[in-house]
């Protein structure tokens, strides 16, 4: 075991921790549920049991309330013998576990109240991905950013593409990513714009600056945005490759050779609607409108938030022409532009672009009120309609990205109550299909295990949550639950998805990160790419594992989850995939 988890232990008393394996498991969210949400906990057993009974106690081991255990079908390999415990009867703030009646098995202790502020820490784990200046390590890296290709400029041009954030684990960074990161960080200030801590300047470093953290990393992605439209005609959607892949390094220390040396100068991709690629393996394209639309939209965005910000006019100005001039790229270049690879077959292979249209043309007329863009809303929203990846059994890697149709909920905020209508009507659809799949496991959670699966759980539970506002219904207030359920150790393993959140509790440790492998260093904050498919990840290249799997006795047949910085299917912290947790995690701080 690793020291962090002995500690936990340590801590943990009441809660039996064996990675040996035993008959019976005790599975609750480790993080705890609010008052008002579905609580739900799960006996697992190896064995059909007779009444099985899970007693509630608070803290000091008081007796409150027994709750019996419900078998359901479908229980997952080594555990087929499923008990569900409904106990949203209970709804006295405080801090509890769960002992199981017949055997001298305890559950983590938990908390039912509000959540903590952890939209902070996730905050703050993306500033720890900042490049051009990396506030974690207060080092300059890749300033050299970068050589333009595929572009109207002659190919290895020097631009400044310096800034952004480096993408998962490596040191990439890409617009289809980047631009949905910004959206987040300026939606979750929306919701609740006093609830945000100030306790950094813009550059990242400890010291308040009167501006909100949240704030302060959203104009960090706003400004890289607009370095990669430099022209009313030029777009810009990805620095490196997976050249960068040369083991783990701190930014700073990049080794990568691009061919002008290490730590010299990387590709800029331009944007021009075609398969790109320098070597063996294309990117398809057929537009730009996705990276374009949703640069826009997040601009938009950019605009609506800092022209309230006394000091902040001009930048907003700046941000609301570019998000024009972006949309009128995007309008002319119908189409997708994906992510580039190099010497590997992954990339990101997103192939929509109508619900990124539909969201900056439904932004932009918020701004402006022109009738135009309201219209074009609507035209792009029938070409998406209900099409994303909750319509699937399975879904290439980033291919219906992101992975809630924000532009829905855009056109829900200023459309007319038809639009309204309609918006909702393809939310539900979505939203049943989930259910559906939900329906058939006994942790109720209905998104697909491909690469990055707690993207997609995230997502349900944001587009849920979202479905509320829009409708005031509380239709999907349990499927929203089990999918936070899942991130936070209601899951095989008892473990969280998101590093030291919960406090105190079995959290990814060994992650496929520079600052833990070279370092040792944990980030708070950041979500693991999750749970694959044991069909996707034997067909992996280059996966090991570095020590025995401390999950062996816990995983299904069909999917896996390890903890270990060779596992990068399933242990990578990711930017984007943290980000999708902003919206859920500030609403429930709030409730």
């Amino acid at each position: 075991m690793k020291i962090t988890r002995i500690i936990i232990i340590l801590f943990c008393f009441c809660y039996n921790f064996s990675k040996a394996g035993q008959d019976v498991e005790i599975r609750i969210n480790l993080a705890g549920y609010p008052i008002d949400n579905p609580k739900k906990a799960i006996i697992l057993s190896k064995k059909e049991l007779i009444k099985p009974l899970l007693i509630l106690k608070d803290e000091k081991g008081v007796v409150l309330k027994e709750y019996a255990g419900l078998l359901v079908e479908n229980g997952w390999y080594p555990f087929s013998n499923n008990y569900v415990i409904d106990f949203s009867d209970f709804r006295k703030e405080g801090t509890y576990y769960f002992e199981f009646n017949d055997e001298n098995i305890v559950s983590s202790t938990f908390h039912i109240g509000n959540y903590p502020n952890w939209q902070e820490d996730v905050v703050g784990f993306i500033r720890t991905q900042r490049c051009g200046f990396n506030p974690h390590t207060k080092k300059f890296c890749h300033q050299k950013d970068g050589l333009s290709f595929f572009g109207i400029r002659p190919d290895s041009t020097q631009i400044d593409a310096t800034g952004g954030w480096h993408d998962a684990g490596d040191q990439l960074k890409y617009l289809i990513t980047g631009s949905n990161t910004t959206a987040r960080l300026l939606m979750a200030y929306q919701m609740n714009p006093k609830k945000f801590e100030d306790k950094f300047n813009s550059k990242g470093l400890e010291g308040a600056n009167d501006l909100p953290d949240i704030l302060d990393e959203a104009k960090w992605g706003l400004e890289w945005i607009l370095k990669l439209h430099p022209k009313p005609n030029e777009l810009y959607h990805q620095v490196a490759d997976d050249r960068d892949h040369r083991g783990f390094k701190l930014p700073h220390e990049e080794n990568a050779d691009y061919g002008w040396g290490p730590n010299n100068f990387r590709p800029v991709y331009f944007a021009n609607g075609k398969p790109q690629g320098l070597s063996k393996y294309k990117s398809q394209a057929t537009g730009i409108s996705n990276v374009a639309g949703r640069s826009a939209a997040t601009l938009a965005l950019g605009h609506e938030v800092f022209c309230n910000i006394k000091g902040y006019e001009a930048f907003a100005k700046t941000c609301l022409q570019a998000a024009l001039e972006l949309y009128d790229m995007g309008q002319k270049n119908e189409g997708y532009q994906q992510g580039n690879s190099f010497g590997a077959p992954y990339r990101y292979e997103e192939n929509t672009w109508a619900d990124d249209m539909e969201w900056a043309a439904a932004q932009l007329y918020k701004v402006s009120k022109k009738e135009k863009l309201l219209k074009d809303a609507r035209k792009y929203a029938k070409i998406i309609g209900t099409w994303s990846w909750m319509e699937r059994d399975t879904t290439s890697h980033y291919e219906m990205y992101p992975f809630v149709n924000i532009g829905h909920y855009a056109l829900w905020q200023v459309g007319s109550a038809k639009d309204k209508q309609q918006m909702i009507a393809y939310y539900k659809h979505n939203l049943d299909r989930i259910q559906k799949k939900a329906d058939e496991n006994p942790y109720g959670v209905g998104h697909l295990f491909v690469w990055c699966s707690n993207n997609l759980a995230a997502a349900v539970a944001t587009q849920c949550m979202l479905y509320e506002e829009m409708t005031g219904s509380k239709e999907y207030r349990s499927l929203m639950q089990n999918h936070v359920n899942w991130l936070l150790g209601l899951n095989p393993w008892n473990s969280s998805m998101i590093t030291e959140i919960p406090e105190n509790a079995d959290t990814p440790v060994d992650v496929h990160m520079p600052f833990w492998k070279i370092n040792k260093e944990s980030i708070k904050g950041s979500l693991v790419d999750g749970p694959i498919w044991t069909t996707i990840l034997e067909k992996m290249i280059a996966i090991n594992l570095s020590e025995p799997d401390e999950y062996e006795n816990f995983q299904p047949h069909h999917i896996k989850y390890r903890d270990d910085w060779m596992d990068y299917s399933t242990n990578e912290p990711t930017l984007d995939g943290s980000a999708e947790l902003l919206l859920i995690l500030t609403r429930l701080s709030n409730e």
